[in-house]
């Protein structure tokens, strides 16, 4: 019989910051814009392209990024969706499609903040995609730029083993799909508005941990609780972080006079901003929410403090009479009451018995416990 062993699994744990959590806030805190990160080569690219009217539409699979450039010249709407980023052939397709270097920058950078730019005549969005490891119950990331020219879409990702676009490219399989019979500028709202609604997904993944923390710590709160209290945080910083821009990036999609964006898709977009105006109430929600099991957590730990400390204090001033009977009764004193009495001994225990009765007695009554 065979065994697998994972070495991997255990050795994490040997390392201390492992333990307490403290690489994860490494990763979720080293973001400085005024340090260049180095991108490294993607390993894949798969680049495909659609070109599509109300009538036709024809996906093709490339290997060279050159197979892609006649879509520029077209009366058809493309997409072309390169996942997998290599510098030479962003650079090459952005000259061909006269994309700006600043927009090639930062399509090519890491860590940026979403924000949209409008820069001879296209329009560019970067945000990110957002995607919940439930092995690592971390919440992951990932860059996409859009640039929206005249009868084109280009989307850059990083990874190309996944995105949330499948529902986008099943729509445009369906001859009598919406999307078919629009321009470009409705096309770029389809791929935000997929990449807003895969935040509720992983939002709604974040609420579910919530909720069996919270009866966690309701139950039986331990150490274990609150460091799983300060993990759900830094996911939270995560949302929040990659959240609360978009609404800005929205913003100005809306308020844009730029000759791409029709009038009457210009409601489109309110639809997408209203829904991430509503995933930000949610991050803040769960952010209050969070503070609150914390809280509820340390009144936990002192109520169970003092429990611990009244049932201490009781058995003390139950064990009192008798300590001090017995003191008495231990004097040395030859003229002690009761002393030399053959009942005496009796007397004194009665006392160290009924006394405490008494006492436990007069404590209920007052309410003490």
């Amino acid at each position: 019989m065979s065994v697998n062993l994972r070495p991997d699994k255990y050795l994490k744990y040997l390392y201390l910051p492992n333990i307490i959590g403290t690489q994860r806030t490494k990763e979720i805190l080293s973001v400085n814009p005024t340090v260049l990160p180095v991108r490294e080569e993607a390993q894949e690219v798969v680049i495909t392209a659609y070109e599509y009217d109300a009538t036709t539409i024809n996906e093709k699979v490339f290997d060279d990024i050159k197979e892609t450039f006649p879509y520029k010249n077209t009366d058809k709407i493309s997409w072309i969706n390169i996942d997998g980023l290599r510098k030479n052939d962003v650079e090459a397709i952005c000259q061909h499609f006269n994309i700006h270097p600043l927009l090639v920058e930062d399509i090519l950078s890491v860590g940026q903040r979403p924000k949209t730019d409008e820069v001879e005549g296209v329009m560019f969005c970067l945000l990110n995609m957002l995607y919940y490891n439930a092995t690592k119950q971390t919440v992951e990331q990932e860059q996409i730029s859009i640039v929206l020219g005249q009868n084109f879409v280009i989307s850059f990702q990083e990874d190309a083993s996944r995105d949330v676009f499948n529902p986008l490219r099943d729509k445009l399989k369906m001859p009598t799909s919406k999307a078919r019979g629009r321009t470009a500028d409705y096309l770029c709202y389809v791929l935000l508005d997929l990449i807003v609604d895969n935040y509720f997904l992983v939002m709604e993944k974040i609420g579910e941990r919530i909720e069996d923390l919270e009866e966690e710590v309701i139950r039986n709160s331990n150490k274990r609780s609150l460091a799983k209290v300060n993990q759900l945080r830094k996911e939270l910083i995560v949302l929040k972080r990659n959240i609360v821009p978009v609404r800005d990036l929205l913003s100005g999609i809306i308020r844009s006079e730029n000759e791409l964006l029709e009038d009457r898709t210009t409601k489109y977009f309110k639809d997408v901003y209203d829904h991430i105006v509503q995933a930000i109430d949610l991050t803040e929600n769960y952010r209050d929410m969070m503070m609150s099991l914390q809280d509820l957590y340390i009144n936990n730990v002192n109520l169970k403090m003092n429990e611990v400390m009244k049932v201490m204090a009781i058995v003390t001033c139950l064990l009192a009479p008798a300590t001090v009977i017995g003191g008495i009764f231990g004097m040395n004193f030859e003229n002690v009451p009761l002393l030399s009495n053959h009942w005496g001994f009796w007397f004194a225990m009665g006392a160290m018995l009924l006394i405490p009765i008494w006492m436990i007695g007069a404590f209920k009554k007052r309410g003490w416990f």
